[in-house]
């Protein structure tokens, strides 16, 4: 059986105009018109108290991903992580600056995965953090860093690969813009370079078939309205 995927909101009662003087038939239509509209009230709050009333709530969100291999550009350099896909979206734009401006205010919660590498015969680090409307360290947000540590390389040909999973709680009134950005002590600045990068692998078919890993996968969520 189908489920709806929407409440549907009552309209307004198109109560009839009253007379002069006291008429049953006036009074049957008026409690009729009130019984009807408050019959589809009830309704609709029954679904939305209900069980699993949640599913017709939508709040704002953003998905977005990337596929493409991604370079620092230099060590010990911020920069910023891209994403050249919206998966979803609502109450959010997907910027060229590789940042998602919220529409509506909030307090919100991003989670991302980097897929990172380091095809360097050392260990290193890649250290990855928020910036809220601007590309500068005056822009960072407070406590938003995460340190992943990447063991040396396996061997010539085959990085370490390490999945940098964080999820930080922060605000945006409507309009801010965030975005989030890396940095590294050794980057692979290029296709040539050893050290760390963000990889990207397509889609495979032999010897075992799994769709596409993308580079950066991430998703901002609505937590809360914001405090009074």
């Amino acid at each position: 059986m189908a489920v709806s995927k929407q409440i549907v909101n009552p309209a307004v009662p198109n109560l009839p105009l009253g007379t002069d003087q006291y008429e049953r038939r006036y009074q049957d239509q008026f409690a009729n018109v009130l019984r009807l509209y408050f019959n589809q009230l009830r309704n609709a709050l029954g679904e939305l108290f209900g069980a699993n009333g949640g599913k017709y709530l939508q709040f704002p969100h953003i998905a977005a991903s990337d596929s493409a291999i991604q370079y620092a550009t230099a060590a010990n350099t911020p920069t910023v992580v891209k994403w050249n896909t919206l998966d979803a979206g609502s109450g959010f734009t997907l910027n060229s600056d590789n940042t998602a401006t919220a529409l509506i205010s909030g307090v919100y919660k991003i989670t991302y995965s980097l897929q990172f590498a380091n095809n360097d015969n050392a260990i290193h680090d890649a250290i990855v953090w928020l910036r809220l409307n601007g590309s500068t360290s005056a822009n960072d947000v407070a406590s938003s860093t995460t340190v992943f540590t990447l063991q040396a390389r396996k061997s010539a040909l085959l990085p370490n690969y390490v999945c940098g999973y964080s999820e930080v709680v922060f605000t945006m009134n409507a309009g801010d813009s965030v975005g989030l950005w890396w940095g590294t002590d050794q980057a692979a600045t290029s296709g040539g370079a050893t050290g760390i990068y963000i990889d990207y692998r397509a889609a495979q078919t032999t010897p075992m078939a799994y769709p596409a890993v993308p580079s950066s996968l991430g998703s901002i969520t609505f937590v809360s309205a914001l405090p009074t």
